[in-house]
């Protein structure tokens, strides 16, 4: 009997999660950040990520990334089914340093198993939610327990701050494995003019997916109440793809005869900047757990202060620097009130605003943290052939 020969992994990380580019959303940009960033910096990445858009093939290459993909049979709500993922995920984990897993998933406990014995990292970004109703009965139980089968694989998990993590209902499992807490990577945009202005009155604004969770319905009856026939509120994301539906629909009949009100649909990367630079105040209304609020980080990077409500996670920015108000969550009479508050900020406070916030959470200090992590757990691969 030969003994088999040992070789190193084909890859330095693979990153596994259901939803990938062209899909955009906090957990995506995070992934893809990571991934990018690290193959720039010479590491041997691949993504693994289910076919949720056929327009884009099984297997490419973007921007140094080796990106897999699986076909998609169904899809249940904001979820898919799709029999090839896991088997797929854990043979390219198995040729990996490490897998990075992001949490919640259906299959994350048994890709987790599958990777074999590649390290697991676990990044925990959220508890599963849905809206309530027979389907989240059936689903949220599912996906706890497999992201309880991950969390128990995993070497290390990462959590956006601990903030969020201690009131995820997979605290337990997490406390008792190593921790990192890493802020998501948040991009130092450019300066950009104000194409989105409309008028001289104060200019509210949301950039990020248009679901359920974010609570909008809030936000625009506290903009309604605000009678300043100058202001505006420009509610920009995508509103098509949504995984689990588009509240669209419901917004636009809660804005009623309101011409203030404008929903922009998706907004091209480089178009984002033009936004933040049009608003006086971002908002952050969500009433699903934000595990951090990257768009928000974002536009105070630039300078415009962010009006958010005080839960675990998307508290932390505005908690961390100053640069913005916290309101109850489901108040919208708190938030017009704060959101008017914050429009009015000096050009000095949004100048030391904005240097506070790009000191604290900027890509490469991500990179760094996520890069370390990964060289130290998967130092000892080997692969057996």
């Amino acid at each position: 009997m030969t003994r088999r020969a040992a070789r190193s992994p084909r890859f330095d990380l693979t990153i596994v999660l259901t939803y990938y580019l062209p899909y955009t959303s906090g957990l995506t940009e995070v992934a893809r950040t990571v991934a990018e960033g690290l193959a720039a910096r010479g590491r041997r990445v691949a993504v693994v990520a289910a076919r949720h858009d056929t327009e884009h093939p099984t297997r490419e290459t973007v921007r140094g990334v080796e990106v897999f993909r699986a076909p998609v049979a169904a899809r249940i709500g904001r979820g898919v089914l799709s029999p090839g993922f896991a088997p797929l995920a854990g043979r390219i984990a198995r040729a990996s340093r490490v897998v990075n897993i992001h949490l919640p998933m259906l299959e994350a406990g048994l890709v987790a198993r599958l990777a074999g014995g590649t390290p697991v990292v676990s990044t925990h970004h959220d508890d599963v939610w849905l809206p309530p109703g027979r389907l989240a009965a059936l689903q949220v139980p599912v996906v706890d327990a497999s992201v309880g089968a991950a969390l128990r694989r995993s070497a290390a998990v990462v959590v956006n701050n601990v903030d969020h993590a201690e009131h995820s209902r997979h605290w337990p499992l997490m406390r008792d494995r190593r921790i990192l807490a890493i802020a998501p990577p948040c991009r130092e945009r450019a300066t950009a003019p104000a194409t989105f202005r409309e008028s001289a009155g104060p200019h509210f604004g949301f950039l990020g997916r248009i679901a359920p969770e974010k609570g909008l319905h809030h936000l625009v009856d506290a903009f309604r109440t605000i009678t300043d026939p100058e202001a505006r509120l420009l509610i920009a994301g995508d509103y098509s793809k949504v995984a689990g539906g588009s509240v669209v629909g419901a917004l636009r009949a809660r804005a009623g005869d309101d011409t203030r009100i404008r929903f922009t649909g998706f907004l091209a990367d480089s178009r984002v900047p033009e936004f933040y630079a049009s608003l006086d105040a971002f908002a952050l209304p969500s009433v699903a757990e934000e595990s951090f609020g990257i768009s928000q980080a974002e536009a105070m990077m630039l300078g415009v202060p962010s009006v958010a409500c005080d839960a675990p996670g998307m508290r932390v920015p505005v908690s961390e620097t100053g640069f913005g108000r916290l309101v109850p969550p489901k108040d919208p009479h708190a938030l017009a009130e704060a959101l008017l508050d914050v429009a009015a900020y000096s050009p000095e406070r949004r100048a030391e605003g904005g240097r506070a916030t790009r000191a604290r959470y900027g890509t490469d200090s991500c990179l760094d943290a996520y890069d370390a992590l990964f060289q130290e757990v998967g130092a000892e691969r080997r692969v057996t052939v």
